[in-house]
This record gives structure tokens, C-alpha cells and sequence, in this order.
């Protein structure tokens, strides 16, 4: 038996040992063996519950400057792509009215018939001397020529991306408050009037200065308040001056509004003046006149009241005369330089002409029984 249980105990037992009773552990030795038993836990089981969930998640770091640049960067691309797109519309309608200024032709107007003529060719359209169109072809064309450039993330001279945001902002702020100030004109001295044209330039110009603002913070709007205040203020100064000058330089004429009105023709017609004005007609001949012009009247007068029906007449003012009416196409096409003028197989002759002169450059053949008196 005792035998049997020295195989069986444990190694840790002795055959002194195993049949007496050991004394019992002191508290001190129960503590120490308490610690190290929980030491050996903790040291060697693995982590569990929410630990564990921390342990697997990535440490979340704080954005680098990098990464804000970047993002500011994307950003400005979208803006400097807008201010391409916008501006080069924004040049191609204005080289288009700079080429019908420049060239004293009519605009076409898919809106409000001639009224975009009447605009273009006001005194309002011209600022210190220099077609209004051409201010506006430059602006737009600098805009979309920076915008173009800087979508590439090209910035030459040296300039920093943040002055090329300043200067886009400073150029679109100046064509904003331009634009505001012709739709107060277009509302105030051509009430009534349509113009499409100029809709479109002050929708383009508005929509390129909040499509550039918007990349400024508030606190950098308030920091730059000031400039834009200072830009609008040199534009409306400029404008108010240039349109003071012409005021002051036409305020001796009279505003003119003529309605158009005819004159009776109250002399007899010769055979000579009949057969002449026939004559005049079968060639093609073609007289330029205006319903007011006195010399126009006399013309008519030596032909008198028969001839003078038979005669290619041209009013260039059919719908009446007032300060900046411009001529009918066809005499703008002729390129007159005063009333009357005929032009007679090619040739221009102004003023009123003798009958027997206009006979000799249109080749009629005077005869003898049709002598002019």
C-alpha cells in the first residue's frame, strides 16, 4: 500500500510526507503566491473584449499640410477651369461687337430686333475715346488666358498660387461692378430697349467673380473687403467721368427726334426731266437721300412731281431721325457721305447735281427737241 502510493502521488510528494499532514501556509506566502499567479496571467493571456476592438483599429492620424494643400489645390484647378471656359465665351462675343463697332455694321440681334444697334452705337459705348467692346474683349481674354495657364499649374514670372487667386479676383471684381453699372444704363437711358448681347456679358462677368470668390474663406473676404471696395470704386469714377465728358462736349446740340414726313413736290416736270428719270431708272441709277435733308428737296424739285415718282429713291431714314439712329442697311452699305448722293454705273457723285450732269455720267443722249431749259 505504501508502495502503490508512492507510484500514484505526485512528484512533489514524498514518501516522508505523504501520509502526515504539511503545516498550513501563512498569510504572507498566500499573498506572494496570489501576485505571482496573477502576474503570470496577465503577462501571457492574450487581450480581450473592447482592448482588443482598439488594438485592431489604425491610430487616426491629423491631416498634414500636405493633404490640405492638395485639397486646396483641386479646388483652384476647378476655378482656373471655369474662368478658361467662361472667359474665352465671354471674348468671342466681344471680339464679335468690337468687329461691328470698329466696322460701323449692324449687329444681329436674335432678341428685341435693332435695339442691340442702338446700344452699340450710343455714346455709351465708347469710354474715354476706346470702344466699350474692345475693353471687353481685353478683360475676357485676360481671364481666360490666366485661367488657361494656371489649370496646368503653370504660374510664370514667379507668381504663387495664392497672389494668381488674388489677381484673378481683383480682375473679375472689376468686371462685375462695370457690368452692374451698363445694366443701370441699359435700364435708365434705353428703357424699353433689349439687348441680349449685353445680358450675356453682364451674366458671364457675375458668374465668373462668384465662381472665384468662392474659394476665398470668410476670413479671407473680410481680409480683402477693402480692395474690392477700392476696384469698385476706381470703375464707377472712371465710367462716371468718361460719361460726363461727352455730356458736357454735346450738351450745345439739342436732342433731335425727327418723325418721318414727306414733301410734296410742287413743280411740273419736263419731257426732258421724264425722259432722264427713265432713263436713270433703266441704268439702275439709285439716289441716297434723307426725308429732312433740304438739298435732298431740290434735287426732287428739278426733276419735279412726275420724274420725281419715277426715280430709284433711297430713304435712309424711314422710321424717322433721333440722336444715334443709324442709317438703313442698304445706305450704310454705300458708304454715303452726305445727302444726296447718286450713284450712276459705279460712280458716286454727292450733292445735288444739274440735270444735263447727271445725263452726261449716265449716258443718255440729249437730243435736240429734249434740250433741259
Amino acid at each position: 500500500m505504501a508502495s502503490f502510493l508512492n507510484i500514484t502521488s505526485p512528484p512533489f510528494f514524498s514518501s516522508r510526507t505523504s501520509l502526515s499532514p504539511s503545516p498550513p501556509p501563512t498569510l504572507t506566502a498566500q499573498l506572494t503566491q496570489f501576485k505571482k499567479g496573477w502576474c503570470w496571467k496577465l503577462k501571457c493571456m492574450p487581450s480581450s473584449g473592447p482592448s482588443q476592438e482598439t488594438d485592431s483599429e489604425p491610430p487616426e492620424t491629423a491631416p498634414s499640410p500636405s493633404n490640405s494643400a492638395s485639397l486646396l489645390s483641386s479646388s483652384s484647378v476647378s476655378t482656373y477651369n471655369w474662368c478658361a471656359g467662361l472667359g474665352g465665351v465671354g471674348f468671342l462675343e466681344t471680339a464679335y461687337l468690337t468687329f461691328l463697332k470698329l466696322t460701323n455694321s449692324d449687329a444681329f440681334c436674335p432678341i428685341g430686333g435693332g435695339n442691340c444697334g442702338d446700344v452699340l452705337s450710343s455714346d455709351y459705348a465708347v469710354v474715354f475715346g476706346v470702344p466699350l467692346p474692345l475693353i471687353g474683349m481685353i478683360s475676357y481674354g485676360l481671364v481666360a488666358a490666366l485661367g488657361l495657364q494656371w489649370s496646368g499649374k503653370k504660374f510664370p514670372f514667379g507668381i504663387e498660387e495664392s497672389n494668381g487667386r488674388l489677381l484673378l479676383l481683383g480682375c473679375t471684381t472689376s468686371m462685375a461692378v462695370a457690368s452692374g453699372y451698363f445694366l443701370y444704363i441699359l435700364s435708365t437711358k434705353f428703357s424699353g430697349t433689349s439687348c441680349t448681347y449685353c445680358l450675356l456679358s453682364a451674366f458671364l462677368s457675375f458668374s465668373l467673380f462668384f465662381i472665384t470668390l468662392k474659394d476665398f474663406g470668410l476670413e479671407e473676404i473680410q481680409k480683402f473687403l477693402g480692395l474690392q471696395l477700392c476696384i469698385a470704386s476706381v470703375v464707377i469714377f472712371s465710367l462716371n467721368t468718361s460719361y460726363a465728358t461727352l455730356q458736357r462736349a454735346s450738351s450745345s446740340v439739342a436732342d433731335i427726334n425727327l418723325e418721318y414726313f414727306t414733301t410734296e413736290i410742287t413743280t411740273p416736270s419736263s419731257p426732258f426731266a421724264i425722259s432722264l428719270a427713265r432713263h436713270l431708272q433703266s441704268t439702275g441709277a439709285k439716289m441716297y437721300g434723307a426725308f429732312w435733308c433740304s438739298h435732298c428737296q431740290e434735287q426732287k424739285q428739278m426733276f419735279g412731281k412726275e420724274a420725281a415718282e419715277l426715280l430709284n429713291y433711297v430713304e435712309c431714314f424711314p422710321n424717322g431721325f433721333r440722336k444715334g439712329t443709324k442709317m438703313i442697311k442698304a445706305c450704310a452699305d454705300a458708304k454715303l457721305e452726305g445727302f444726296p448722293t447718286w450713284v450712276i454705273n459705279g460712280q458716286v457723285l454727292s450733292g445735288d447735281q444739274e440735270l444735263s450732269e447727271l445725263a452726261k455720267v449716265s449716258g443718255f443722249k440729249i437730243e435736240e427737241s429734249n434740250q433741259p431749259s
